[in-house]
């Protein structure tokens, strides 16, 4: 049985891109992108939960956040997803090279407790890694389950967890 992660929280994603971006020394789509599926695994083993709702794709370099990924390209007019929120998110990040930087304070009411903790866990543990690091970090179980360029089932992705069984029957009970 395939699971459904809950709807894509859009708000709350692109704060999460400017907390990210704001806290990490040269953010890019990619350190920004593995900070993000580092920290949703740390969220779905603690809270049974993915912090955005994102559905992760198995690209060359590992998960990414397809939607999210989106986001990300929106300033520098890669993506248009629509003109008011391309708008917002204009407003909210810039690219400069390959560096993503917050234009603005990130909106911390739109964020749980639990999701910052995750996210600066993330941040912490894997916010000094390399490029080839944080690839290679994430090129798990889950990330090798999955064919090229299709979403990584979220099964796959919580029976990377030390604790896949309690968190496999708490997300399907729900």
């Amino acid at each position: 049985m395939s699971v459904h992660i809950k709807h894509f929280d859009r708000d709350k994603a692109l704060e999460v891109i400017v907390f990210i971006a704001s806290s990490l020394p040269d953010a890019t789509r990619h350190s920004i992108s593995k900070m993000l599926y580092l920290a949703d695994k740390l969220h779905l083993q603690d809270y049974g939960r993915l912090i955005c709702g994102d559905r992760y794709i198995a690209m060359q370099y590992g998960p990414v956040p397809s939607a999210i990924y989106d986001m990300m390209k929106v300033p520098d007019k890669r993506v248009s997803i629509d003109v008011d929120w391309d708008e917002m998110i204009q407003e909210a990040i810039g690219v400069n090279g390959w560096v993503i930087e917050a234009k603005r304070n990130c909106n911390m009411d739109l964020l749980s407790e639990s999701e910052v903790e995750c996210i600066k866990q993330a941040i912490y543990e894997y916010g000094d890694k390399s490029f080839g690091e944080l690839t290679d970090i994430t090129h798990d179980a889950a990330w090798k389950a999955s064919n090229r360029n299709d979403t990584i089932s979220i099964d796959d992705i919580v029976s990377t967890l030390h604790n896949y069984e309690e968190v496999s029957n708490y997300i399907h009970a729900h």
